[in-house]
């Protein structure tokens, strides 16, 4: 049996073709968390302050993280420990008016580890909930890490997908993933969503753009992604 047929029977779903798609199997450690490092502004990631005039919300498809990078210690929790993902949230972005946008606005501390315990089941690293946090989350005014997360995780708890072993098994293109996607949730239809791979065409993420009241919007052009004709490949884990 592979991995993300294994991770379906784990999470018990009850629709068949539509999935949560998210933890399939997740337990936050009982212990201390990894050591987290401060996230900071450099020449190449400068602060950045600007208009905020909507949002990119970003999912990862876990099972190709992990084959390319299941073996870094950043990893560990995501893809050893008894773990299983299949999307998991990467980040709420907000975006300039054009191809540039907000970030790193402000200094900002460690995110508070009760914080960092509840999101690991959504954003399974403590080092990207802190990256996410100092530049993303700090240009959007009014917000703390818990309110961030709050509003990050509710967006994507929200999302389901479609059956990703049985798409993963046929020819595919981005534009069919989207459509894919559109179909499996409510008032969100593939322009307003960007699919990102590898340089060898697997799926890496799924970009879905918002307006500044979080609501589906279509995706500018700059928006960034693979173009919809693009053939593209899902790992389903190892055997």
């Amino acid at each position: 049996m592979n991995r993300l047929a294994g991770m379906m029977i784990v999470a018990g779903l009850s629709a068949p073709g539509i999935a949560a798609a998210q933890a399939y199997s997740c337990s936050a450690p009982m212990g201390g968390i990894d050591r987290v490092r401060p996230d900071l502004p450099s020449a190449r990631e400068p602060a950045r302050i600007l208009p905020i005039a909507s949002y990119t919300l970003a999912v990862t498809w876990a099972p190709q993280y992990c084959r390319e990078k299941g073996d870094q210690p950043s990893a560990r929790f995501q893809c050893g420990a008894g773990n299983r993902f299949g999307f998991t949230l990467h980040g709420l972005w907000p975006d300039g008016a054009g191809k540039t946008w907000p970030q790193y606005c402000h200094a900002t501390a460690i995110v508070p580890q009760a914080v960092i315990k509840r999101q690991l089941c959504t954003t399974p690293s403590a080092q990207l909930i802190q990256h996410e946090w100092a530049k993303h989350g700090t240009c959007m005014p009014g917000y703390q890490p818990a309110r961030y997360f709050r509003q990050s995780s509710s967006l994507y708890a929200k999302l389901r997908y479609p059956d990703m072993d049985t798409l993963s098994r046929s020819p595919l293109t981005a534009g069919q993933f989207a459509s894919a996607m559109a179909k499996a949730n409510l008032s969100l239809d593939a322009a307003m969503m960007r699919v990102t791979t590898t340089k060898q065409g697997w799926l890496d993420e799924l970009w879905i753009c918002l307006d500044t009241a979080f609501r589906y919007k279509r995706c500018p052009a700059h928006a960034g992604g693979v173009t919809q004709g693009t053939p593209i490949r899902i790992w389903r884990g190892d055997g």
